[in-house]
């Protein structure tokens, strides 16, 4: 993974923000924070399920499309924490010493 793919994630984490408040009837991300902490959890797990799933019974890319929908879904679950992939990658690299 290059720079320019991490720096999007970066990008994504403030569009996210950005919608937190923002129309629910017009953005996804907004109905999910609309819908509380347990539709976002819910949704984690489905998107988690699929994952695991796909990567045992489906293609590259379909195992890709739905690592990308976990990504997106654990990224709002972050921000509805008030945290992000800096807080993440901190605790990774803490347990990496």
């Amino acid at each position: 993974m290059n720079t320019t793919d991490i720096s999007f994630l970066l990008r994504l984490e403030q569009v996210i923000a950005e919608r937190k408040t923002g129309n629910s009837a017009s953005s996804y991300t907004a109905k999910l924070f609309s819908a509380g902490a347990a539709r976002i959890a819910q949704k984690v797990g489905e998107e988690g399920v699929e994952l695991a799933l796909a990567s045992v019974t489906d293609s590259r890319d379909k195992v890709i499309a739905e690592a990308a929908d976990l990504l997106y879904h654990m990224l709002v679950l972050l921000n509805s924490r008030e945290a992000g992939l800096a807080d993440v990658v901190s605790e990774l690299e803490r347990r990496h010493r």
